[in-house]
């Protein structure tokens, strides 16, 4: 359990956007300033904080995504040379998905795109993970639109997980769901942490939700970490 999974050191992000006059001014706005946290291996790490405070581009940086100053250690199993080993479930759900496809196929695409096992394998790893999440393999059939909010970030979880990544990070997860849902998806985190020994990084502006499911809770205002 305290084994360290991820070091976050003198992070700082500036925003860059430039004025619509053709050769407009670049205008630079300090993002993050100077963070500095630490995750332990095993546990759930809660990250609150007002809505524009700098949660959601503090994940980005942690998953590549955007660049930063300072540095994000992971000694040993979050390398960038293993994407797979870091997955990300967002606020809407319903934007994750493509409508188009059922959920069956939409569970098994990442297991095809990173070649993990054979057709009948990963048509078994997909039941196996919707059973885990609550749903069960009757829901490979069914489209997105056929699916309640709180089903649709079911599936978005199971399809995270079915890469069995190290880390998970949850941002704004409940957000978009009503009080009941809300809690049975925190419910079903619980679960996972438990049965999975999963790590998760909590990101929400809910005080309540956070407390309530959280090991540890660091506290974000203007970008920078008031207390941990």
């Amino acid at each position: 359990m305290n084994e360290p999974l991820l070091s976050i050191r003198d992070v700082s992000n500036v925003y860059i956007s430039r004025s619509i006059a053709l050769f407009g001014k670049k205008e630079r706005k300090p993002v993050l300033h100077h963070i500095n946290l630490e995750m332990r291996r095993g546990e759930i790490l809660g990250l609150t904080g007002k809505s524009g405070c700098g949660k959601t581009t503090l994940a980005r940086c942690i998953l590549g995504l955007i660049d930063y100053e300072g540095e994000i250690l992971s000694p040993r199993i979050l390398q960038r040379s293993s994407p797979r080993n870091i997955q990300m479930v967002f606020q809407e759900p319903g934007e994750s998905l493509n409508p188009a496809k059922k959920i069956g196929w939409l569970m098994e695409e990442p297991l095809v795109i990173h070649r993990i096992g054979k057709p009948e394998e990963r048509r078994s790893k997909v039941d196996e993970m919707l059973r885990k999440v609550g749903l069960g393999p009757s829901f490979k059939t069914r489209r997105v639109n056929e699916l309640s909010g709180g089903q649709k970030q079911r599936v978005c979880i199971a399809r995270a997980l079915i890469l069995e990544p190290k880390l998970l990070i949850a941002d704004e997860a409940i957000s978009s769901l009503d009080v009941s849902t809300g809690a049975q998806i925190l419910n079903l985190f619980r679960e996972l942490h438990k049965e999975l020994s999963l790590s998760v990084f909590f990101i929400s502006h809910n005080t309540d939700a956070v407390e309530y499911l959280c090991g540890r809770v660091a506290v974000m205002k203007d970008g920078r970490i008031e207390e941990s």
